[in-house]
């Protein structure tokens, strides 16, 4: 339960566990390098990380407003899986058989990020125990058996149906009425990635300036390179890649681009060997449900839950938090989830709450771009996905900026063009309709419906999710 000593914010558990880190200094002045990178999340990381490996002479530099990881890469709820933002879209858009090649890439992509971390000695708690997501209601039952046919028909067999007695092995949830389960994921502590990639792309020559923001993005024109105009100076490149995710609307320009979306965690005190000895979670899964207002959670290293949902979706005008404070009504929504699933929980301390943003494109799918003309660049738009999709975005951006047709740059994600969101107070109104919509559904469905509730459908229709 949340009492007096829950810290709130602190940006995150991850941080408080390991200590924030001592920020880099600040750019000093104008420079020039070949390819500046916008924004030092895993987008950004990875990019600079990949394209000096790629090509060790080109001049890479991070340009970070606060410190490396300090966004949602430092804040999320450590799923590293292989979900992606858009499959249904680009299946009907662009052919089913590319939306499976980018799902296949995706599931690749989860395995790399493992690989990079043992090549690098990157310790992220890193346990590969798939990702379990149970039912508890006979509606999400029936969203349930959709759902694994649907990644059947994508080519993805190792999705497995799970009865609930099989779920329970894997799991204890109370209620549990079935689950899905796929090797493709793992649990990982996202601030000791974001470190450890920080410390990985220096090694290889990487630049990054912290404390250091970015205010305006500008192309190319004539024989002047694209440029990211700071703070504290100018830089001017070849390429200017921008790997803001939910805090691209801070952006000239890009105030209706991608909607940052809040998403909101609790951590629980470290659990008794009783209670895991009733509820198991041996094999470290990532563990999520079927709810229209979905929750997220792992166990930690240290024997917590940690435990996200949305909460309060949205600030008005695209306001981000506040070193991750976040408010307690979501705070003793998430508690709530918590002790539904495991009344074991129940009294047992809230150590930390904090909340993040995620960038959240008009048609709900993530987009990769670079424009040779320009010198511009970007990823991003992952809706809650960006673990393990930033590092396919990262190794398309390192192709792309090279010139090279690859498989990557053949996926249906890149040059995919979004129409921007609607302006406030339309945007609020919208977003907050939608999930109050969801919050309803749900609520029905635990009330005994047998079927999707109808008042979701429309939300999903209105939202552009599907």
């Amino acid at each position: 339960m949340a009492t007096s000593t829950t810290v709130n914010g602190g940006v995150s558990f991850w941080y408080s566990a390991i200590g924030l880190p001592e920020a880099r200094p600040a750019l000093e002045g104008s420079v020039e390098v070949d390819v500046a990178v916008v924004g030092g999340g895993y987008t950004g990381l990875w990019t600079a990380y990949y394209l000096k490996q790629a090509e060790p002479s080109l001049r890479v530099a991070v340009l970070e407003q606060r410190f490396c990881g300090y966004g949602a890469s430092g804040r999320n709820g450590g799923w590293l899986y292989n979900g992606f933002a858009g499959r249904s879209v680009f299946a009907k858009r662009y052919g089913k058989a590319r939306a499976i090649a980018m799902q296949q890439a995706m599931n690749g992509a989860v395995d790399e990020v493992l690989h990079v971390c043992a090549t690098e000695d990157i310790e992220a708690d890193q346990v590969k125990g798939g990702v379990l997501e149970v039912a508890r209601t006979p509606a999400q039952v029936e969203r349930l058996d959709a759902f694994v046919a649907g990644e059947h028909s994508y080519g993805e067999k190792d999705v497995q149906r799970l009865t609930a007695a099989e779920a329970a092995e894997r799991i204890g949830v109370d209620g549990a009425l079935g689950a899905s389960w796929t090797p493709h994921g793992a649990r990982i502590q996202p601030a000791k990635l974001v470190l450890g990639l920080a410390a990985a792309a220096e090694r290889l020559g990487v630049k990054i300036y912290e404390q250091t923001t970015v205010t305006e993005i500008h192309p190319a024109q004539g024989a002047a390179p694209a440029r990211a105009v700071t703070t504290h100076g100018t830089v001017s490149a070849t390429f200017v890649l921008r790997c803001t995710e939910g805090f691209t609307a801070n952006l000239q320009g890009e105030k209706r681009s991608w909607l940052p979306m809040n998403s909101s965690m609790i951590v629980t005190a470290p659990l008794p060997a009783s209670f895991w000895d009733a509820v198991g979670w041996d094999g470290r899964e990532t563990l999520g449900d079927f709810a229209h207002a979905y929750m997220y959670a792992q166990r930690t290293a240290d024997d917590r839950i940690a435990l996200g949902g949305r909460g309060v979706p949205y600030r008005f005008g695209s306001r981000t938090d506040n070193d991750g404070s976040t408010q307690a009504k979501t705070i003793a929504q998430l508690t709530e989830i918590l002790t539904a699933f495991f009344p074991a929980a129940r009294g047992v301390a809230i150590d930390q709450a904090w909340s993040g943003v995620l960038g959240v494109p008009r048609d709900w799918c993530s987009t990769v771009a670079v424009d040779p003309a320009t010198g511009l660049g970007w990823a991003g738009g992952y809706v809650g996905s960006g673990v393990t999709t930033t590092n396919l975005a990262a190794r398309t951006l390192r192709d792309l900026v090279l010139g090279q047709h690859t498989e990557l740059t053949a996926l249906p994600w890149v040059d995919h063009k979004v129409r921007k969101w609607e302006p406030e107070p339309f945007r609020w109104i919208g977003v907050h309709g939608m999930y109050a919509a969801y919050h309803f559904a749900d609520a029905q469905e635990r009330g005994g419906r047998a079927h999707t509730s109808p008042v979701a459908k429309v939300a999903d229709v209105i939202s552009g999710r599907h």
